[in-house]
């Protein structure tokens, strides 16, 4: 018997009946029943689940029992769309083909999506080769043709699967939502079908899932911030807590922000390719500004403010570049050589830039009074 067979899909709708289709497995008959059957409907379940996981919440546990799906009522020679299991992944495919009659097969990706896993190995030739063994899915339809997402390509040898399988690997679109065109069109692609965008609002859609892991490791370090803001050469001071404190903080969390949302946010207007580049740029911005507020709030000698600006400039477009480049990962336009090569050389620049502003700070307001 196979895995699907005893598998249960955690997804709504998933008990009822499909009509008895003519297979038979090991020499027992299999019906269609047999198979889970997925709605293309998402509940209020399915919107919040997809809001947490946005937000980094269950994130890696998100996911479905890899295996075969049933939509609609699929026969025999009902297309088979091929997908990760991660379960946001599946639940944008099931949607985006409403209406149609169609097998869906989930390989195990570790509930990784389709682009990452296939860069990891994890949506690749032999798990997609043991799938089709697994759901035995060349007796449950009776041609030998795959549609695979186009994202998934680079970890999929499309050779390998038919010497190995019997199936053929046909690519689909880049965007679920237009399967329904590309089925519609006897399985074609158009040039929109093969474009990989990286609009404004898909830029933003990803922000919340570097933002919360971001602001998680911070607070230790929010913490220290703020009990150091009072001290200084002259002890420990209330007024200077009060002043202090709330600099350094704000001067973090708004580094912070500049890496994790306006640099995505503003990410094809700054200058340079490397994400660390644009970056440094951004976080130069928000440090030129935020010694313009700190000089305006709390004017000082000219060259007071220019020690303490040292420190912003060094340190403030240190940690944004590093925050920035953690959007690589979610980014369309980088590679795996790329980003390797760019962590070698910025990381060190990075850590030195912040290390500087930290000593500055400490001689400052502990060996010469005040910055």
């Amino acid at each position: 018997m196979n895995d699907n067979r005893r598998m249960r899909s955690p997804l709504p709708g998933a008990a009822q009946a499909l009509p008895v289709i003519s297979v038979t497995t090991h020499g027992v008959a299999l019906k269609a029943s047999d198979i889970p059957k997925v709605s293309s409907s998402w509940t209020l379940s399915d919107h919040v689940g997809h809001w947490k996981v946005r937000w980094g919440i269950g994130r890696m546990n998100y996911r479905v029992e890899p295996g075969l799906y049933a939509l609609g009522s699929p026969g025999s020679r009902s297309p088979v769309v091929v997908t990760a299991n991660y379960r946001l992944t599946f639940d944008v495919l099931r949607r985006a083909i409403a209406g149609h009659d169609v097998w869906i097969l989930a390989l195990d990706t570790r509930g990784v999506n389709v682009w990452c896993a296939a860069g990891k190995g994890t949506f690749g030739t032999d798990e997609l080769v043991r799938r089709i063994a697994f759901t035995e899915l060349g007796k449950i339809v009776s041609h030998r043709r795959l549609i695979l997402p186009q994202l998934g390509g680079p970890g999929i040898a499309a050779h390998e699967v038919k010497k190995r399988s019997g199936f053929g690997v046909l690519y689909g679109p880049v965007r679920a939502e237009d399967l329904p065109r590309f089925l519609a069109a006897g399985l074609k692609a158009d040039d929109g079908m093969r474009r990989v965008t990286f609009t404004t609002a898909e830029r933003l859609v990803l922000v919340p899932m570097e933002l919360v892991p971001a602001l998680r490791g911070s607070v230790p370090l929010l913490i220290i911030l703020w009990l150091l803001g009072g001290w200084g050469w002259w002890g420990y001071s209330m007024d200077a807590f009060r002043t202090n404190a709330l600099n350094l903080m704000t001067a973090y969390l708004g580094a912070l922000a500049t890496g994790v949302f306006f640099t995505p946010l503003l990410l094809p207007s700054l200058p340079g390719r490397a994400f660390s580049v644009k970056g440094t740029l951004a976080g130069l911005i928000w440090a030129l500004l935020f010694i313009f507020l700190i000089s305006r709030s709390a004017p000082g000698s000219f060259p007071s403010r220019a020690w303490e600006g040292a420190v912003w400039l060094l340190a403030l477009p240190s940690i944004s570049a590093f925050l920035a480049m953690n959007f690589t990962g979610s980014s369309t336009i980088t590679s795996l050589s790329g980003v390797k090569k760019e962590f070698r050389y910025a990381v060190p620049l990075q850590m030195a830039g912040v290390g500087a502003g930290l000593i500055l700070w400490f001689a400052g307001h502990f060996l010469q009074g005040s910055l």
